[in-house]
């Protein structure tokens, strides 16, 4: 497995996002724990989840539970394995998201996804979304803080624009910066540039982007797809492809629940796109 970097720390140049094993209609913890130790195999370095990945407000850290079970039942060493979480997202009873940026919820948050994960520090700690009834400044200094203290190692954070990069980068060392990035959506291009120039590792969180949808994409899945019967591959390789094409910061992070659909998605890194066919499918 190629390697790319988040802050001084070598992960894996794909990542294993964990979040459709802890939302409704999951797969059974089985058939998670395989998942996860396919992708560990294959040399996966980096797990991404948050504590908000449940179903409802009794179901807080499943994620992160989940990964705990299943790295302390890797037959090998974990050491090597970074487990980025996020917090900053509810969830209610009902099931329905939330936000909170107040600085003290994010410190009993990280206390939460500290148990959760059994774990001295958190590896990469990411506030999830923006809160808009607290300024921004205060929820990242809170992770700051939490870094300080030594119960983060690094600090990233999400969905956040450019104005939003810059001004964590001014309270804390920014590590990552984790937006939805894909074939069908492409807004965050400006996030990924200034990260690309700025060396801060860009996270594209549903990587995929609907790509084997053809009547969500149109003419953009046909694209992709003719790249993938040409190099005999899935659309979702290239897609993955091409999201490593982009800037070497980048670290796509695709979704599974099946160890077949992560070791697919694993083989991107290895697949080269010529210009040619880049240029098809950054103007699709």
């Amino acid at each position: 497995m190629q390697t790319r970097r988040i802050a001084d720390r070598p992960v894996s140049a794909i990542g294993l996002g964990e979040m459709p094993m802890s939302l409704e209609g999951r797969p059974t913890e089985t058939d998670s724990v395989r998942t996860i130790h396919a992708a560990l195999d294959a040399g996966v370095t980096l797990i991404d989840t948050a504590d908000a990945y449940c179903v409802d407000a009794g179901d807080i850290g499943h994620g992160e539970r989940l990964i705990a079970r299943a790295l302390q039942t890797w037959s090998q060493d974990p050491e090597d394995v970074l487990v980025a979480t996020k917090g900053g997202h509810t969830r209610a009873a009902d099931g329905s998201w939330g936000l909170d940026g107040r600085p003290e919820y994010l410190r009993r948050a990280c206390e939460a996804s500290l148990k959760a994960l059994g774990a001295d520090a958190l590896g990469l700690y990411q506030f999830h979304r923006p809160d808009p009834t607290i300024p921004y400044v205060e929820s990242v200094g809170a992770l700051a803080e939490l870094q300080q203290e030594g119960k983060v190692r690094l600090v990233g954070i999400s969905n956040a624009t450019v104005e939003q990069i810059r001004a964590a980068m001014e309270l804390v060392p920014l590590a990552s910066v984790q937006n939805e990035f894909s074939p069908r959506f492409r807004s965050s291009g400006d996030e990924l540039a200034f990260c690309a120039e700025h060396g801060i590792a860009f996270l594209p969180w549903s990587p995929l982007g609907g790509i084997g949808d053809a009547s969500a994409l149109g003419d953009r899945h046909a694209a992709f797809a003719a790249v993938a019967r040409a190099h005999g591959v899935s659309p979702q390789r290239v897609a993955l492809a091409w999201g490593l094409a982009q800037a070497p910061v980048v670290i796509p992070i695709p979704g599974a629940s099946r160890p077949e659909t992560i070791l697919d998605s694993l083989q991107a890194a290895d697949l080269e796109l010529s210009a040619d066919e880049l240029a098809d499918l950054d103007a699709a």
